[in-house]
């Protein structure tokens, strides 16, 4: 497999959660590293953590506005792999109480993020470099109720990338598609409570526990640096499909 010694990564949600895993394992395996989040200070509490002087860059965009997405890549120039973990808690009511306010926000924030960093990503992207997008749980397990609207937005990544990957080979197009991870995002979606859902789905998993980022993270590497893979769902959920 190819080396990411060297290589220029953008993170897209770097600053906290799966992406900072990302961030870090990349940085571990010798790359140049770009995280992009909404929040500067976030960004800089980040930088900060990885500890990767030279090496590691925080620019703050919001992935909702197509200028911000131009100017990112305006700004990195040249690169060789893009990571996209950003995301927002998703909607979580029944289907006939749901906001369509909020619906479209989701949509654009994931979705339409996602094709907004594609088209702006492949100026500066190298030649047989990749993407990597996430999806999620959600898409094979929904919550009832109130999960249709996430689970079709999650489940659309996958064709998402193998239509990408056929228009855009060499450049390669993959999904990682994570179950429950512990991340910043859960204490905004259940709060307090996050302990009891964790240790219920925990004791339910075949992987015996919930998974952390520096658990999914390899799976991004993967996908960077094997140059045979493109178009294709990696599912790390620790059996969470299956039960």
């Amino acid at each position: 497999m190819a080396t990411l010694k060297g290589s220029r990564i953008i993170v897209v949600g770097g600053s906290s959660g799966i992406g900072f895993g990302v961030a870090a394992a990349a940085l571990e395996s010798g790359a140049e590293v770009a995280i992009v989040g909404r929040s500067a200070q976030k960004l800089k509490a980040a930088e900060k953590r990885l500890a990767g002087p030279g090496r590691v860059t925080g620019i703050a965009a919001d992935m909702a506005s197509e200028a911000d997405v131009a100017r990112l890549f305006d700004e990195v120039g040249a690169f060789d792999h893009l990571v996209a973990t950003a995301g927002t808690p998703p909607p979580n009511y029944p289907i006939g109480e749901a906001d369509m306010a909020f619906v479209r926000q989701f949509v654009d924030s994931k979705l339409v993020g996602a094709v907004m960093l594609a088209k702006h990503a492949v100026r500066t992207l190298k030649a047989g470099g990749s993407m990597t997008f996430t999806s999620g749980i959600n898409k094979d397990r929904p919550p009832v109720p109130g999960g249709s609207v996430v689970a079709a937005i999650a489940g659309s990544f996958t064709y998402f990338a193998r239509a990408l990957a056929l228009e855009l080979a060499p450049t390669r197009v993959n999904i990682v598609s994570p179950g429950w991870v512990d991340t910043e995002m859960w204490d905004e979606i259940v709060g307090e409570a996050k302990g009891g859902y964790f240790d219920q789905m925990g004791a339910r998993l075949p992987a015996g526990r919930i998974a952390t980022p520096d658990d999914v993270a390899p799976a991004y590497l993967y996908l960077m640096q094997n140059e045979f893979m493109t178009g294709e769902t990696i599912h790390i959920d620790g059996g969470q499909r299956l039960v």
